[in-house]
């Protein structure tokens, strides 16, 4: 199994990466894990509370089960990851059982600062954008899709995502093997990206 990581800060399109490399691949060969769906449950604290998680902090992830799980998909096992909602700050009653494949990609801001699951990647790459791009970018995601108004995303994004991201993601950089600036536009670093992912399933054939 090739395992490899992708990271990069908050709304520097790492998603559109993987959905871009995804394409060129069967669904039978190719499965990704998110970050995100590990973020620890805190079902312990109201909803008030939970909201004010610093969500881009190392120690909101549990990197112990995502490693647990990385591990088992290595193995040949399928796993039962974890679902999260961003409108509850809350892990669902229900999971999403994942088959092991030839290749996985892990995805996430902060999966490069755990150094056991950074070494588990045999590829890591790190998505660059300008950072007013990326402010851009979180602001139609959060108001869209997490029911967030403006003046909260932006009181969040100078609260923690900024901060956070200088202390924590932008320095994880350096651990990359393959830098894609511009994120999901950079099509030549994609199909390079993509090339090597192909050069391993034929080689597994």
């Amino acid at each position: 199994m090739l395992v490899v990581g992708i990271a990069g800060g908050t709304g520097s399109g790492k998603t559109t990466v993987v959905r871009k490399i995804m394409e060129n691949f069967p669904r039978n060969e190719v499965v990704v894990i998110s970050q995100d769906s590990y973020y620890r449950d805190n079902k312990h604290l109201p909803l008030e509370e939970r909201q004010k998680i610093n969500f881009d902090h190392p120690n909101s992830i549990e990197f112990e089960l995502l490693v647990e799980h990385l591990k088992e998909l290595k193995a040949g096992k399928s796993i039962e990851q974890p679902i999260y909602s961003y409108l509850t700050c809350l892990r669902s009653e229900h999971v999403e059982v994942i088959e092991p494949k030839k290749v996985t990609i892990v995805e996430g801001i902060l999966i490069f600062t755990n150094k056991e699951l950074r070494d588990m990647f045999d590829i890591k790459v790190f998505v660059f954008a300008d950072a007013d791009d990326r402010l851009i970018r979180v602001i139609n995601r959060d108001t869209i899709e997490r029911g967030r108004d403006v003046k909260t995303v932006l009181e969040r994004y100078h609260k923690s995502v900024k901060p956070m991201h200088e202390q924590f993601i932008e320095p994880s950089k350096v651990y990359a093997d393959l830098i894609i600036p511009e994120g999901g536009e950079n099509t030549v670093a994609i199909d390079v990206l993509t090339s090597i992912i192909e050069k391993n399933l034929l080689t597994d054939k």
